[in-house]
């Protein structure tokens, strides 16, 4: 039914990897393949392509539904239908920033500094032409097709790139001076395939997958079993996403309960449940949490 577009490059693996999570593990016969399929009957072909051109072949119907960042709809102007954001990353769940930087010993402080003829390096000529005139500002960009950072100082003045940590431009001695956007992936649909009920139908399915997969990505579910008398002082410990459920135990005096807590908390957790007199305390996995 819909012909899906995923991203290549430093967004590929993190997809692939949330597609199969998902259920809808994408399937290719090499790694370098760009064509491929998922054995779903909503989507009946998948291609995977560099994010920047996603926009501009959703926009032109060759594809109904397809993952990119927000940086790279901004910088093609293209009319799509955003169907939500998908807060990953190449590399964590931050957005990445779209940034101004310049050498960390420039003298310029901030965006007013800068003056005309001014040379700036991106890959986003687009969003970077944009910026500069709203500052009222006439520089000379030049398409960058990689290792940005490296630019500065002998082919720019000033580098607009995108950093997800900040890393890179630390380690090329870069300092940032202003941020364009920041941006997160997104599932990104043709308006006209979005328009059709059926199609929107799968699209919106294919999201709580995708969006459930992302939502139970650092918690894990905890059953634990406590007697009465101390089921106020455990209930008090436990974080829940509405209420931890509460069950009374068949013929036997006690409760069972269960609820969802992040897994950067259950090492102190499960000690402290147990100091307040829980018994029988389960951690398990989560695969989507669908509200």
């Amino acid at each position: 039914m819909l012909k899906l577009v995923l991203p290549k490059g430093t967004l590929e693996a993190p997809t692939l990897r949330l597609f199969e999570e998902a259920d809808l593990a994408v399937t290719r016969s090499s790694e370098v393949d760009y064509k491929a399929t998922i054995a779903d009957p909503r989507i009946a072909e998948v291609r995977i392509l560099r994010p920047q051109e996603i926009p501009i072949y959703l926009a032109d119907g060759m594809f109904d539904l397809g993952v990119t960042g927000r940086d790279w709809i901004e910088e093609q102007q293209v009319d799509v239908v955003s169907l939500g954001e998908l807060q990953y990353s190449k590399a964590t769940a931050r957005p990445v920033r779209l940034v101004l930087a310049v050498a960390e010993d420039s003298h310029v402080e901030s965006v007013a500094d800068l003056k005309d003829g001014v040379r700036v390096s991106t890959e986003y000529p687009g969003l970077t032409r944009r910026f500069f005139e709203r500052h009222g500002i006439e520089a000379e960009i030049t398409i960058s097709y990689g290792a940005t950072e490296a630019k500065i100082p002998d082919i720019a003045d000033v580098v607009v790139d995108a950093t997800e940590t900040g890393r890179a431009l630390r380690q090329a001695r870069l300092r940032i001076i202003d941020t364009i956007l920041s941006s997160y992936t997104e599932l990104v649909a043709n308006r006209q395939a979005y328009d059709e009920p059926s199609k929107r139908h799968a699209m919106n399915q294919i999201h709580t997958l995708l969006q459930g997969t992302l939502e139970a990505r650092g918690k894990v579910l905890v059953k634990l079993n406590v007697a009465e008398a101390n089921l106020a002082a455990v209930i008090d410990l436990l974080p829940a996403m509405k209420a931890p459920t509460v069950s009374k135990l068949f013929e036997v005096e006690g409760y069972a309960v269960e609820t969802v807590v992040p897994k950067t908390e259950i090492n102190t957790l499960i000690p402290a449940l147990k100091d307040q007199g829980a018994t029988d305390i389960i951690e398990l996995p989560l695969a989507k949490i669908v509200h």
